[in-house]
């Protein structure tokens, strides 16, 4: 493909998952902390909204002060979430967004008093037991208004107690790594030691305990992480730092003891969104022109980060330094790729593979069927109706791309001029579809979904920042 079109260059939204993490520690800091270039949207709104509620404060930081969106000034509540009565419960309005959901659940029930935490969507059938049991074994009275495992919950906190169940609790990793980010977050406002060992057949998403482990590490709270070859063997303890070597965990090989202590209040700011910069450096791939995408941290610990190494080994040509990344366009190639660690970036390499040459096989995913949408199923069903085969397999998906299939026959996809798409009530979906433009400008992706405005769940801007790439 001919590279005589200007590189168009844009920035990064901020990433949504240390968002929560920074905003729920400086929230639950004794004193007064800055955020810095936090994602504003509307789930990052509804952690906020909770915190709030529950006796932190957020003020936005003025501009003399270095602010801007995103950028706060927060007062903390010192580590004690404060409830309602039990007649008269806090009310946690979550929203969509399965994050809020999972972190607040355990840092809720940490606190003291009564919560009514409850959401929209498919949020009230994405199942929770794992959490739920771990917390019931460390005191924790949490009992579900409506389906079972699922929210609505109501929360009689008083605080988690982990000689409960001898200073150490099981969890799995099959389903949701919020889990036990959401219990490593709580562990420090308990009265001792608590330490989360990894359990199950298999871990999913590893890489969002790491950003876990970071954002306990940057507000001064003491931790230990233990792993061992197998089951049966002691224990090793890794040096300070040495979780972040950690790619992948595997169950009844990883243990995380938190220390009781406060969370330090301080001065902290956000980086760059990989999974918001995904749709972003695709369409550097696909258009005519390449991409170059500021303020994404190329040593970060975001599982999503992994889209380079896809994206080269779907034959990408890109450029990646301290300040940005750029991606060119280039023929794609299928691949075989276990997404087990980066599931947020599903629906983007499905659209990837439908314009790549030959099949690309998605494995490890099986857990996406929970999502805000059934992410293995919404793939398959929007890129067959633009000609694209995807074969739904119990753990992901098979994409037949249609690139180099010979004369005669579409070498990408097309969506008939009659037809509509569907975002599947959920913004991964909706920010992956665009891609389909950037080979048929006259797709007019936006015009054709029944909902655009859900981008606004993670990435507001999106439509703004995609004029200038479609």
């Amino acid at each position: 493909m001919s590279q005589t079109f200007p590189t168009v260059t844009v920035r990064a939204p901020a990433s949504k998952s240390l968002s929560h993490r920074f905003l729920l520690g400086a929230a639950l800091a004794e004193g007064v902390s800055t955020v810095r270039h936090a994602l504003v949207s509307d789930d990052t709104d509804h952690t906020r909204a909770v915190l709030t509620a529950a006796g932190a404060r957020f003020t936005p930081l003025p501009p003399a002060e270095g602010g801007g969106e995103g950028c706060w000034r927060v007062t903390g509540l010192a580590g004690q979430p404060r409830g309602g009565t039990e007649a008269a419960p806090l009310d946690c309005n979550v929203g969509a967004s399965g994050t809020s959901c999972r972190l607040l659940t355990a840092v809720l029930a940490a606190g003291r008093g009564a919560f009514y935490l409850h959401g929209a969507g498919r949020l009230h059938q994405r199942p929770m037991d794992e959490l739920l049991q771990a917390l019931r074994f460390l005191g924790a009275d949490v009992r579900c208004s409506g389906q079972p495992g699922c929210p609505p919950l109501r929360i009689n906190a008083a605080g988690l107690q982990p000689a409960l169940c001898g200073g150490e609790v099981e969890l799995g990793m099959e389903r949701s790594s919020q889990f036990f980010s959401g219990l490593l977050l709580a562990a420090p406002l308990g009265p001792a030691p608590l330490a989360v060992s990894l359990c199950g057949q298999k871990a999913v998403s590893w890489p969002y305990v790491g950003l876990t482990l970071h954002a306990l590490e940057a507000f001064g709270l003491s931790f230990t992480v233990e792993t061992r070859p197998c089951p049966d063997v002691h224990w090793q303890t890794l040096p300070p730092g040495g979780w972040r070597g950690l790619k992948t965990a595997e169950p009844g090989c990883l243990r995380v003891t938190v220390r009781p202590g406060p969370y330090r209040p301080g001065d902290y700011s956000v980086e760059g969104d990989w999974s918001g910069a995904s749709y972003l450096l695709a369409a550097g791939a696909l258009g005519r022109r390449p991409v170059r995408v500021e303020g994404l941290n190329p040593a970060s610990l975001q599982g999503d980060r992994a889209l380079l190494d896809i994206l080269q080994k779907m034959g990408a040509r890109l450029e990646a330094s301290a300040k940005a990344v750029t991606v060119y366009p280039s023929p794609l190639h299928g691949v075989d790729l276990d997404m087990g660690h980066c599931p947020d970036l599903v629906p983007t390499v499905a659209v990837l593979a439908a314009f790549a040459g030959g099949s690309t096989r998605i494995r490890n995913v099986a857990h996406l069927r929970l999502k805000e949408s059934d992410r293995i199923s919404a793939p398959a069903t929007e890129l067959a109706k633009t000609g694209v085969t995807v074969d739904q397999l119990s753990d992901g998906l098979l994409v037949h791309g249609l690139a180099g299939r010979g004369p005669n026959r579409p070498d990408h996809p097309r969506l008939p001029a009659d037809a509509t798409l569907s975002a599947h009530d959920d913004h991964r979906m909706a920010m992956s579809l665009a891609l389909l433009d950037l080979r048929e400008p006259e797709t007019h992706v936006r015009a054709r979904l029944d909902d655009p405005a859900v981008v606004s769940k993670s990435f507001p801007h999106f439509w703004k920042v995609w004029e200038q790439l479609a």
